[in-house]
């Protein structure tokens, strides 16, 4: 059946009111992410539970993020150049319906190698989520507020942590990992149901149309580095969300390590950080894409990149109890609000035609250096302390800034083409 068109075009109409097909695509869309957080907290978690089961060794244990990891980065590729050429809402639907089925298949699993082999799997319909829904949020709102959805999206991961946490505090003592990852199947079912009915934005179908009138068979990839100033930006960009990515990867890994090996913190106050942290993470996503939209993409990069640097150089010199909880959530306002802007950030760059390949393809490259983060700062804590180690996190923060003074212009008010 042919779709029928929208009623309005949000890509030219600056005071455009919200309608029921933009809380759609944003709810689809943080539902999808929120998966992403669900299954990388699911796996830390139970992860112990894994190891005594399966009979691992802490090499192997270690081994299964690594694997999952790759297999995000591949489908990330893979699934970006395709939602470009078959439509934003169909692969979306088929990435999500990919990593439910192998992360419910995972509780079947008798050896390390089938566990690792649904891993990779499941990863690789993780790996699409991401750029996909920002490409469609950022597609389907008007640019008045598109910072600010793109951040409504960012959220997800967060809400992905808190689903994660409830089902192995419920479902683990009751039916062990097993049953946690049969469990994680139904918000994946969920997410995948969300998107039922959702229409394509209509600036991918005109692009769509464009390209089929003029038979134009361009890689979607290629574009991301057509001329000297469009590789500058995509080199900028991806120094950026390596520099997310490996912060938050590097940080959020071993920082309850650092506050119960150097300071001898209890489970129970490590816990009271990590809820702190999160609850100043979610306020930062929530601020940065307001002042994005308000001051400018450079401008509201720049300060929360610098101020994350101080940031992370103070709280690292601490040890009193108090200090460290109020600062934790310093560090998780400025760490990671920044993640509000890059749906939006990205989307601005690119052209329709190309614009879920750039999403997928720079967050990640990004999210695969921000892999190096724990291995780096456990090889810098074998010859120093553990908080030396990530105190020197500080300093990637403005090797960031620079990116964006030097190679990422402003996109603020920018109309998709």
């Amino acid at each position: 059946m042919q779709e029928q068109p929208m009623e309005v075009n949000v890509q030219t109409q600056s005071d455009v009111k919200l309608s029921k097909y933009h809380w759609q695509t944003l709810w689809a869309s943080l539902t999808g992410y929120a998966m992403d957080g669900l299954d990388m907290m699911i796996l830390a978690f139970a992860l112990p539970l894994i190891t005594l089961d399966l009979g691992l060794n802490s090499a192997q244990a270690g081994s299964i993020s690594t694997i999952t990891l790759i297999g995000a980065v591949i489908g990330g590729y893979t699934f970006g150049v395709l939602a470009d050429i078959y439509g934003r809402v169909k692969v979306f639907s088929l990435t999500i319906l990919i990593f439910s089925v192998f992360t419910g298949l995972c509780a079947l699993a008798n050896n390390l190698f089938w566990f690792d082999t649904f891993r990779f799997l499941a990863g690789i319909g993780l790996g699409g989520e991401f750029g996909i829904g920002m490409t469609l949020v950022s597609e389907a709102w008007p640019k008045k507020f598109r910072s600010r959805a793109t951040a409504g999206v960012a959220i997800g991961y967060q809400l992905g942590i808190v689903l994660a946490t409830l089902c192995v505090l419920i479902i683990a003592p009751h039916f062990g990992w097993r049953g946690v990852f049969l469990v994680g199947v139904l918000p994946a079912i969920f997410a995948w149901w969300s998107r039922k009915g959702l229409k394509e934005p209509d600036i991918w179908r005109e692009s769509k149309k464009m390209r089929h009138n003029t038979k134009d068979k361009k890689v979607p990839i290629i574009q991301l580095f057509d001329s000297p100033k469009k590789t500058g930006i995509t080199i900028g960009l991806i120094i950026a969300t390596g520099v997310q990515n490996f912060g938050f990867y590097g940080i959020m890994t071993w920082l309850p390590t650092m506050l119960a090996k150097d300071l001898g913190y209890s489970f129970n106050q490590t816990t009271l950080w990590t809820v702190a942290t999160t609850i100043g993470m979610v306020l930062g996503i929530v601020i940065f894409g307001y002042i994005a939209d308000k001051w400018g993409r450079k401008p509201s990069y720049i300060t929360f990149q610098v101020l994350a640097a101080i940031m992370v150089w103070v709280f690292f010199q601490q040890t009193g109890s108090s200090i460290l909880l109020v600062l934790g959530a310093l560090l998780g306002f400025f760490v990671n609000g920044m993640m509000g802007g890059y749906g939006a950030l990205l989307a601005e760059h690119y052209t329709t035609e190309v614009r879920s390949t750039a999403e997928n393809v720079i967050f990640n490259t990004g999210r695969a250096i921000g892999g190096f983060g724990p291995l780096i700062i456990g090889y810098l804590a074998m010859s120093h302390s553990l908080s030396s180690a990530l105190s020197l996190i500080s300093g990637i923060y403005v090797f960031a800034a620079l990116a964006f003074i030097f190679l990422i212009p402003e996109t603020k008010g920018k109309e998709l083409t």
